[in-house]
């Protein structure tokens, strides 16, 4: 089963670099090992990421979000102190909404594409 998610970061504030997304990254593809599941397509902007996971029928997607949001959050913020203002987003990384959206009628290649094109801040 495949799924497409988004996360938003707190109050849509444009706090990712490349670095940070590329961290970012690495970081959720370890989550998604954990629940044996692939992270197939990653990329970000400034102010959200987009995901492609294949995910076993086993899994809750519900709870894949709160690991992939709760884990990376904190590893983020505090891997890249002074990045973001915890002020401003009071101590949060992503806004507690998310997009999710089952890909079992559109083509992989179509959503992995729309990942791809993302504009990627350097």
């Amino acid at each position: 089963m495949h799924v497409h998610l988004v996360f938003v970061t707190k109050y849509r504030r444009g706090v990712f670099n490349d670095e940070m997304l590329t961290r970012c990254e690495e970081i959720i593809r370890k989550v998604c090992e954990d629940f044996e599941a692939e992270l197939k397509e990653f990329n970000g902007e400034r102010d959200h990421v987009h995901l492609l996971i294949n995910y076993p029928p086993k899994v809750a997607v519900s709870k894949l979000v709160n690991s992939l949001k709760g884990g990376p959050a904190r590893r983020i913020r505090q891997e890249f102190t002074g990045r973001n203002n915890p002020a401003i987003m009071h101590g949060h990384l992503w806004s507690p909404s998310h997009f999710s959206a089952s890909c079992g009628g559109a083509p992989l290649a179509i959503v992995r594409q729309y990942i791809e094109q993302q504009k990627r801040p350097l």
